[in-house]
């Protein structure tokens, strides 16, 4: 009889960690699906970024649409490679070098050569995800 009641308790014990296991698991998989890339919108972003950059820079009016379009094309680009950095860092390191130098190279021939050196002194110095900046240097 003692032996039933032992592994009957067993049993029990093992379900209970089982369940609540799986219960740890279950939340972890809902707060991860619930966490958006700030990435899920580039427009969005691109947005953000331009509301920080035009007073920041001065940016035309003229510059202004041409300065979203390049950016929101970047964030898309870069939003295409962003798996890259769980499962290849250094791949993703070499593609997003190369997406942020082309876009800085663009941005430096449509913005003064003022405006310019002051969107460089605009880096953060952190990729810091309060701040909508870190998308374009991070």
């Amino acid at each position: 009889m003692k032996r039933i009641i032992v592994a009957f308790s067993c049993v029990c014990l093992l379900g209970i960690g089982n369940a609540q296991a799986q219960s740890i698991l279950d939340q972890a998989k809902k707060t991860a699906g619930s966490v958006q890339s700030p990435l899920s919108n580039p427009g969005g972003v691109a947005g953000s970024i331009l509301s920080k950059l035009a007073p920041a820079l001065s940016l035309t009016g003229a510059q202004q649409p041409k300065v979203q379009d390049l950016v929101t094309g970047f964030l898309k680009k870069k939003a295409a490679i962003l798996p890259l950095q769980q499962s290849n860092p250094s791949g993703y390191t070499s593609q997003f070098g190369g997406l942020k130098n082309g876009l800085f190279s663009k941005l430096k021939t449509l913005l003064t050569l003022s405006q310019y050196t002051k969107l460089l002194g605009l880096k953060p110095k952190t990729n810091d995800a309060s701040n909508v900046l870190s998308q374009l240097f991070y």
